[in-house]
C-alpha cells in the first residue's frame, strides 16, 4: 500500500537547485590545483574558460557537446522536479549551438523515506521534457542516498564551426537576456513556504521551460557569444564570458527582467547562501551604480536554477534577434552591451545612468 506523499521534497536538503553548486571562489582554487593535461586538438571546447559543456570534434562536419548536471530539490511537486531538472540539463548544450540527442539520468533517492511513486514522478517529468527537447533516454544510474537528488547527462551535437562559447563575445555586441532572474530567492522563499500558488506555479513555469526556442532563433543571427544563465547568478556568468572574450560588459539594471517580489523577499532576508557568495566572488570586478543598494547588487548575483540564455549579438541585429525572440514567445529583454573599454570587469548603471 502506497503512503501518501506528505513531505515536502524542499525540506529534505540544505539546499536547493543550482544554489547547491560549489562556489565559483571555491571551485576555481580547486580547478587550479590540478595538474594541466595534453591538449587534444580535437577538443574545442574545453575548461579552460568555464564553458557551459565541453566539444569534441569527431568529423570535420560534426562534433559532440558534453554536460552533466544534478542538484537537491527545487519544488516540491515531484513532477516538476523532475521537469526543471531535466530543462536546466538540456539548456547547457542549447547554450553551446547544439541539439540535444541522448540523456543518462542520474538518480539520488531516500527510498527508505520516500515511498517510490516520488521518484517515478520525477522520472516522469523528467521524461516528457526530454521528450519535447526531441532528445532520447538511453539510460542512467541510482542510488540510495538520504538527500534525494536528480539531474541528467547530456550529449548533443553540433556542426564544428558553428559552436557557440562563453568566450566569443565581441566589442559592440549587445547582450540579451531570455529569462527573468530572482529564481533563487523565490524558491528559497518555497521552502520558507512564503509563496502563494500563483507564484509558484510562476517561477516553477519559468525554470521548466525549455531553451530550445531561444536557441532555434538565435541560429539565424550573428550570434558571437552564449552563455546560460544558472548558480553563478547573473553577474557571474556575464563575468566569465567578459574575461573569456577578453571584454568589457555594460548592464543596465533597470532593463534586466526580475520576477515579481525578488525584492521584497530579499529585504525579509530571504536571500540563498549562494546568492551571497556569488556576490562576494564577483564584487572586485564589478562597478556598481551608487543608486544601486546591496539588494539590488544580491539580485543581480542571484543563483538561478534553468536561467535563461545570455547572448551576445552584433549590435546592428541585436533589435531583430529581440523581435524575434519575443515573436517566438520567449521573454527576451536586452540588458547591455560588451565594450573595449575596462576588459574582464563589468560596470552595472543604474536607472539614471541608462
Amino acid at each position: 500500500m502506497q503512503q501518501e506523499q506528505t513531505i515536502k521534497l524542499t525540506s529534505l536538503s540544505t539546499k536547493g537547485g543550482c544554489g547547491c553548486k560549489i562556489g565559483p571562489g571555491e571551485l576555481s582554487g580547486i580547478l587550479a590545483s590540478l595538474p594541466k593535461s595534453e591538449r587534444d586538438p580535437n577538443l574545442l571546447v574545453g575548461t579552460e574558460t568555464n564553458d557551459d559543456a565541453g566539444v569534441y570534434k569527431l568529423t570535420d562536419d560534426l562534433a559532440l557537446v558534453q554536460t552533466v548536471d544534478f542538484f537537491t530539490p527545487i519544488v516540491d511537486d515531484p513532477y516538476a522536479f523532475g521537469q526543471v531538472a531535466a530543462a536546466n540539463a538540456l539548456s547547457d548544450v542549447y547554450a553551446m549551438g547544439g541539439t540535444p540527442k541522448t540523456v543518462l539520468n542520474l538518480v539520488a533517492f531516500p527510498i527508505a523515506k520516500l515511498d517510490p511513486s516520488v521518484l517515478a514522478d520525477i522520472l516522469r517529468g523528467a521524461g516528457d521534457k526530454v521528450r519535447e527537447a526531441g532528445a532520447t533516454l538511453v539510460g542512467g544510474h541510482s542510488i540510495d542516498d538520504n538527500e534525494p537528488k536528480f539531474g541528467l547527462a547530456v550529449t548533443g551535437v553540433i556542426h564544428p564551426d558553428r559552436v557557440l562559447a562563453n568566450a566569443g563575445a565581441k566589442p559592440g555586441d549587445r547582450l540579451l537576456l531570455t529569462k527573468p532572474i530572482g529564481v533563487g530567492i523565490l524558491t528559497t522563499a518555497i521552502k520558507r513556504d512564503k509563496l502563494s500558488p500563483e507564484e509558484i506555479e510562476r517561477v516553477t513555469a519559468v525554470m521548466a521551460t525549455l531553451n530550445r526556442r531561444a536557441a532555434e532563433v538565435m541560429a539565424d543571427y550573428p550570434v558571437h557569444g552564449c552563455t546560460d544563465v544558472t548558480g553563478f547568478g547573473l553577474l557571474g556568468h556575464a563575468l566569465e564570458m567578459a574575461k573569456g572574450s577578453g571584454v568589457g560588459i555594460v548592464i543596465d539594471a533597470a532593463k534586466v527582467p526580475v520576477l515579481p517580489r525578488a525584492k521584497e523577499l530579499a529585504a525579509e532576508g530571504v536571500i540563498p547562501g549562494g546568492t551571497k557568495n556569488n556576490y562576494r566572488h564577483v564584487e572586485p570586478s564589478i562597478d556598481f551604480a551608487p543608486s544601486l543598494d546591496e539588494l539590488d547588487r544580491f539580485i543581480l548575483c542571484d543563483a538561478v536554477t534553468s536561467g535563461g540564455l545570455l547572448i551576445a549579438v552584433d549590435g546592428e541585429r541585436a533589435e531583430a534577434l529581440h523581435a524575434a525572440l519575443l515573436d517566438a514567445g520567449v521573454e527576451a529583454a536586452l540588458i547591455g552591451a560588451a565594450t573595449r573599454e575596462h576588459p574582464g570587469r563589468i560596470v552595472v548603471r543604474g536607472g539614471e545612468e541608462a
